[in-house]
């Protein structure tokens, strides 16, 4: 099988001939690592790559987003970085008014519906990896780095008129950006929010229905009607709305499984594909490579079922390069 065949299989759990695998880094990885990390990505080429997004007019991001010191990004947010290699936090929000109508300081980056459809259609047509599109929306978090956290959920509690009508303008853009991508050759479009905490979800699971579970819902059913999969990734604790996004009819996730307990997961196993991972806060961090291999074995005992299951790990801040090169040679093992 080719990547891509491998990846379709694995969403329609018809026994691919083996497990696709996908390495998630941060720039720290190949600081810290160099040759070697450059070697591991060698090694355990990836099944599942990203289309370009090579943007006719740039947007108004300015600085780098994995650089020590200030990064503003395309919707004009400002990120501060403590340390090189990582990602920074918004410390102060562009959107003060409690009301949510003064948004003058919101950049729509329209720039990002300029990309190249050719410079995509050419990378599908050489491309043998399932091919899927960069990050078209993260509505949550990016409420959050408009208006900050804390003030964006006492606003969810108790939502101003202007909160609603602003989010419908987001997610018509988000929408429309998902629109021209099923229009591409990407065999799916990707999404995200991180949803959890260590031990729950974020916000009442009632509420997460009520405001957002309508958004993704539109996502996945625009990249269904043009015949691509959708792809979403969430950390923390999320198991309170597995349900509600296996009833979307969400073909892959990338979550946690490690802080929610893989046999809590195990009970949806079959019912959507697994999108990694293996627990980057401890496993990668600090566990023996055995510990590690048995890590890779529980989750293809408990949640494969003729497919099901991505090889995917996160090689961040911490993480230790043997542990992470154990994670795929295992997987090629089972």
């Amino acid at each position: 099988m080719t990547s891509r065949e491998l990846v379709l299989a694995t969403l329609d759990f018809e026994r691919p001939t083996r497990i696709p695998r996908q390495i998630w880094s941060l720039p720290w990885a190949q600081m810290q690592y160099g040759e070697r990390f450059d070697e591991l990505l060698s090694d355990f080429p990836p099944d599942i790559t990203t289309a370009p997004e090579e943007l006719e007019k740039p947007t108004i991001a300015r600085g780098d987003a994995y650089q020590r010191g200030a990064y503003v990004d395309e919707w004009g947010a400002v990120f501060t970085q403590a340390a090189d290699g990582i990602i920074g936090e918004v410390k102060e929000p562009i959107v003060t008014d409690d009301t949510w109508e003064d948004i003058s300081r919101v950049h729509f980056p329209t720039e990002r519906l300029t990309f190249d459809r050719d410079a995509v259609r050419a990378y599908c047509a050489d491309a043998d990896t399932f091919v899927v599109s960069p990050n078209l929306a993260r509505p949550f978090e990016r409420l959050q780095f408009l208006r900050g956290t804390e003030e964006l959920y006492v606003d969810l509690m108790d939502p101003p008129p202007g909160l609603k009508r602003f989010i419908s303008k987001m997610h018509a853009f988000s929408c429309e950006m998902v629109e021209a991508w099923v229009h591409t050759d990407v065999d799916a479009i990707t999404f995200m929010d991180d949803w959890g905490q260590q031990k729950a979800l974020l916000i009442n699971p009632e509420l997460w229905r009520a405001v957002f579970k309508p958004l993704y819902r539109d996502y996945i059913d625009i990249a269904h009607a043009h015949g691509k999969r959708a792809f979403m990734h969430s950390d923390g604790h999320i198991l309170a709305i597995y349900p509600d996004l296996i009833e979307l009819g969400l073909d892959a996730v990338n979550s946690q499984l490690f802080c929610m307990g893989i046999d809590e997961v195990s009970r949806y196993a079959g019912q959507i594909t697994f999108w990694g991972e293996i627990d980057r806060q401890h496993l990668l961090v600090d566990a023996t490579e055995e510990e590690v291999r048995a890590a890779v074995r529980e989750v293809y005992g408990k949640l494969y079922r003729d497919g099901g299951c991505i090889a995917q790990c996160e090689f961040g801040a911490g993480a230790r390069i043997e542990n992470v090169r154990a994670v795929f040679d295992e997987w090629n093992r089972v």
